[in-house]
């Protein structure tokens, strides 16, 4: 019986293009998150609490309630948070992104229902981190 060494790599490589084609591309995740942080900003102009709530990472929910000392629907719509205009650029690093508005700066992470926002009204700070209105603990 003659031996096919590449057989085997074949199966393995055949496997891994199959996980590897369930992963989403770096293309994926950026318009993902792109498309998060739009309807972040649509809830903001809508003054949609509900929505705004739902829309943020567990911990900046817990957080926003913590500050504002009540439920997240009325502590959120308490905060001043800026909108931030139209997307300038996305940067995704593994679970965690940063969307560049024009003026403003979200801060999302990939949960298992999509992604969202743990920090928003954030602007830059040289040499430092950003300075955020909303972010979790």
């Amino acid at each position: 019986m003659r031996k096919v060494p590449w057989l085997g790599t074949l199966i393995v490589l055949s496997s891994c293009g199959l996980v590897l084609g369930g992963c989403d591309s770096a293309g994926q995740r950026d318009s993902a998150a792109s498309t998060a942080a739009a309807a972040f900003e649509r809830l903001l102009s809508s003054d949609d609490a509900k929505g705004l709530c739902e829309a943020l990472a567990p911990e900046t929910r817990d957080a926003v309630e913590e500050s504002g000392k009540a439920d997240c629907e009325k502590a959120v719509a308490a905060q001043e948070i800026p909108l931030g205009g139209d997307i300038r650029g996305t940067d995704v690093y593994g679970r965690q992104a940063r969307v560049v508005l024009e003026s403003d700066t979200l801060f999302l992470s990939r949960f298992a229902d999509g992604w969202k926002v743990v920090a928003a009204g954030c602007t830059p700070r040289e040499g430092r981190p950003y300075q955020c209105t909303l972010q979790g603990g």
